[in-house]
């Protein structure tokens, strides 16, 4: 038996393809999945935690994967452990830009 926890299975790869229109092939490919495979885990089968994470980023929280670097995550974690504050500061601001454009 699976032992998954309730978050992870709150990911419904279907509904979240459907939501965004596009087809098997168009959402898929953006993670680098066959259009097949990704057929079979929108049929149940268990999906690798890091398929489900790059769903997560790409179709939910709409990172473009293509621009990010490491050199930007290393950056990121950098601030979050040396000036949390700041870190807190500048994620509220780009957040209030987001929503303003």
């Amino acid at each position: 038996m699976s032992t998954v926890k309730a978050n992870e299975k709150a990911i419904e790869p279907r509904e979240i393809r459907r939501k965004l229109g596009l087809n098997q092939q168009q959402f898929w490919s953006k993670i680098g999945v066959t259009q097949s495979g990704g057929s079979r885990y929108e049929s149940g089968r268990n999906m690798p935690r890091p398929v489900r994470e790059l769903l997560r980023l790409v179709h939910v929280e709409q990172v473009d994967i293509q621009r990010v670097k490491k050199e930007d995550v290393e950056i990121i974690d950098y601030l979050k452990s040396e000036d949390p504050d700041l870190y807190k500061t500048l994620k509220k601001s780009a957040k209030a830009k987001k929503k303003a454009a």
